[in-house]
């Protein structure tokens, strides 16, 4: 996160993502522990960046994060991470997923 010097905030370690087949629930994970920050800052957090893999459990852990931030705290923006091809990805071997997911993610140049 540091080496990209694009982020100036603070992060937060979830410590993994939910996989209730895994057995893994949010108590699992320090996901009370980032609401507790987002709520009781003295400086107001404007905006929470959900950086999860690009898996089902990666989305389902940002979803629920999303989701549970919006009901608490709903002046605080909450993103994600842009995904879709990587710097020197060939498009010939780029899945449907990933070229979906880069579509819906482009900008204007």
């Amino acid at each position: 996160m540091e080496r990209t010097h694009e982020f100036q905030g603070r992060y937060h370690v979830l410590g993994g993502a939910l996989s209730p087949i895994d057995g893994v629930d949010p108590d699992d994970l320090k996901i009370a522990e980032l609401f507790r920050r987002v709520m009781d800052q003295d400086a107001p957090i404007r905006e929470v960046v959900l950086a999860t893999n690009s898996t089902t459990t990666g989305e389902a852990t940002a979803l629920h994060i999303a989701d549970t931030l919006r009901e608490r705290a709903p002046d605080v923006v909450v993103t994600r991470l842009a995904s879709g091809l990587p710097v020197g990805g060939d498009l010939e071997y780029a899945d449907e997923v990933t070229l979906g997911k880069a579509f819906a993610g482009r900008r204007r140049l």
